[in-house]
């Protein structure tokens, strides 16, 4: 009974652990540099899959100009599987993005609640598209944030798709006002 315990608890931690964005203490870049993109500023909209079910839910982002190089943003929406990560206590969660550039790619350094989350910044056909890398994207501990970029850096070099949290993609998102 003790050995089926165990196993239990390997796999719902194995499983919890690889099922959250990846968030650190450092951005990709130490300051914002990239001006504020007006195509993006605004309310956007899209469908979140409910981990385990078919059933899909409507998730609001907003966005707006801090300053010339950082955005305020806001997510809303039925967005309950955050609630166990202390993230959220109503139904939004709200904090400061800025725009960092690696190879091409365009990333959003998402600061909620004192952690940085990176997301690829995906704008295609008027659809906005925000992908978190996983916890689990590098094996290496990250002390600042060129050790960060470069993560990110090899990490996209190196792979074929990158390793995202689905769960947290909101993808093909559009402009509501």
């Amino acid at each position: 009974m003790k050995k089926l315990f165990e196993i239990s608890l390997l796999f719902f931690l194995s499983v919890s652990l690889c099922s959250c964005p990846y968030s650190s203490a450092y951005n990709l870049d130490e300051t914002p540099t990239i001006y504020v993109e007006d195509a993006l500023l605004g309310k956007w909209t899209g469908l979140v899959k409910k981990p385990g079910s078919n059933h899909e839910d409507q998730v609001y982002l907003k966005l707006d100009r801090k300053t010339d190089t950082e955005y305020n943003i806001s997510f809303s929406g039925n967005i309950d599987e955050l609630r166990p990560y202390k993230r959220i206590t109503s139904d939004s969660l709200t904090g400061t993005a800025f725009m960092s550039t690696i190879n091409e790619n365009q990333f959003l350094n998402i600061r909620i609640n004192s952690r940085v989350y990176i997301a690829q910044l995906i704008m295609r056909d008027n659809k906005l598209s925000l992908l978190p890398l996983a916890e689990h994207f590098t094996a290496k501990m990250i002390f600042n944030s060129q050790a960060l970029r470069n993560c990110v850096d090899i990490h996209y070099k190196t792979r074929v798709h990158p390793t995202l949290d689905d769960e947290f993609c909101l993808r093909d998102m559009v402009k509501t006002n």
